[in-house]
């Protein structure tokens, strides 16, 4: 199971307790899936999930029973739709004045006075058109809408949430999408899918130790690889200094630590200074032997001229 797929689960056993939300919800399920509301009741959704919970909240909060049907529909891909009838004119009415929908299908504020409302729509929402990627690939979150005014309503609920929502057009649909994996987790915690927030958390948690384990490890590298490639090139001068000059030329500093690197091609400056009689400073050490480098540099400099 994905897990979009898990958090629809969740959601769609969250029933709301007051009957203003879950009219709230079923508001909002009424408008993102497709279908008519006049004269009769009639919802379509490819997620059983979806109409299940469709049907349980018109029976719990007016006593109405639905109908749902299945069909297989035939075109560039092979589609199971489930659709929900209510076929009552006078049930359908009562529905529809609950939930102050017209035909234009448009979302009446009263519906979302209360915060717990606008979560109850939100969750809605994503049941019938939503997705998340899975955290362990990458952070994606979104809502699809067939109507722009639709859109910008939910993203305007997000924003009540301080949830940055962006709109985006995607063929034929308005796609309200959040990016960032602290507002997925936070949409996460306002539809209160709680459970899939924790898992979510846990995977974060693991990839935040991953990518700063990764980043250590390459950032040891780099030293190591520094520390080698200049202690390579403090040798080359050192050597070229004794097979063209001789130590002899050098004062007693520089032909100490000159020497002491030949023996101990691979230690750091710390212990080079540490092995030095009397012991030096690692400054006092890299200063040496960027002396040696000049002097190097010089004899290179005057066999050329």
């Amino acid at each position: 199971m994905s897990f979009s797929s898990e958090v629809k689960e969740e959601l769609v056993k969250q029933m709301p307790g007051a009957r203003h939300c879950q009219i709230a919800e079923l508001t909002s399920l009424l408008l993102m899936c497709g279908g008519s509301v006049q004269p009769y009741l009639h919802v379509r959704t490819e997620n059983l999930r979806v109409a299940r919970k469709t049907g349980i909240l018109i029976f719990r909060i007016f006593g109405i029973t639905s109908q749902v049907r299945l069909r297989l529909y035939m075109g560039r891909r092979t589609a199971v739709i489930y659709e929900l009838f209510v076929m009552d004119k006078k049930e359908t009415a009562r529905i529809l004045q609950a939930c102050k929908l017209t035909e234009e299908k448009r979302l009446d504020r009263l519906v979302i006075q209360k915060d717990c409302c606008k979560r109850a729509f939100l969750r809605g929402a994503f049941l019938s058109s939503g997705s998340v990627n899975s955290p362990e690939k990458s952070y994606h979150f979104e809502i699809a809408c067939e109507d722009i005014q639709l859109a910008e309503d939910i993203r305007s609920l997000m924003r009540f949430f301080d949830l940055d929502g962006k709109v985006v057009i995607r063929k034929k649909y308005y796609v309200v999408y959040l990016k960032e994996g602290s507002m997925i987790v936070d949409a996460l915690n306002v539809m209160e899918a709680h459970r899939a927030l924790m898992n979510m958390e846990n995977i974060r948690i693991l990839k935040d130790v991953r990518n700063q384990t990764n980043r250590k490890v390459n950032c040891d590298l780099a030293n190591i690889n520094k520390t080698l490639t200049a202690a390579q090139r403090q040798l080359e001068d050192i050597r070229y200094i004794e097979q063209h000059k001789g130590f002899g030329s050098l004062n007693p500093g520089l032909r100490q630590v000159a020497e002491l690197r030949i023996q101990e091609p691979d230690i750091s400056l710390k212990e080079l200074g540490e092995l030095l009689d009397p012991p030096v400073s690692k400054s006092g050490v890299n200063h040496r032997l960027r002396r040696l480098s000049e002097i190097a540099d010089s004899m290179r400099t005057g066999e050329s001229s």
